[in-house]
């Protein structure tokens, strides 16, 4: 079973995984994620843990700040950045799981928030379709991001 809790330091001995180069084009470890985190200090990004079956299996951050406003215009809504899952759990479907109910999380915990915006780079095909599968729409939107064109996504929740 598939499910997100809210970030807890125990999780990251179990995340403190590593990522191939082909992966570092697209996302940040979880390291650096939490770092970047703790520089900012400014209480609008959410660390998320991704577990299968109670074992920490991946990582994404919910980011309420200015970033989103790149992506979207709606004050309301939050980024989803760096997305992960552990090298020993990918192609087990769990990405997938984890965006098809990133939605009822932000719902219960997030009240606030009508929408999820994200980008993702134009050569992460797999990422593309996993985002377009789980509900996600792509408007013709783009940007330049640190590795490239990336596409702009959204979904109404």
């Amino acid at each position: 079973m598939i499910y997100l809790e809210l970030f807890k330091q125990e999780d990251f001995i179990k995340l403190n995984y590593a990522l191939d180069e082909d992966q570092l084009q697209y996302t940040s470890t979880v390291e650096k994620a939490l770092q970047r985190i703790k520089d900012r200090s400014d209480l609008k990004e959410f660390p998320v843990t991704v577990f299968e079956n109670q074992e920490p299996a991946g990582f994404f951050v919910l980011d309420f700040g200015n970033d989103k406003l790149d992506l979207t215009d709606n004050e309301s809504s939050v980024l989803l950045r760096s997305l992960s899952i552990n090298p020993d759990f990918q192609g087990k479907g769990i990405g997938k799981a984890a965006m098809q109910i990133v939605d009822e999380f932000v719902r219960q915990n997030f009240t606030d928030c009508d929408e999820i915006v994200l980008a993702v780079n134009q050569r992460n095909v797999p990422a593309y379709h996993i985002y377009l599968k789980t509900g996600y729409l792509y408007d013709g939107k783009t940007r330049i991001g640190r590795s490239g064109p990336q596409y702009l996504m959204s979904k109404k929740i």
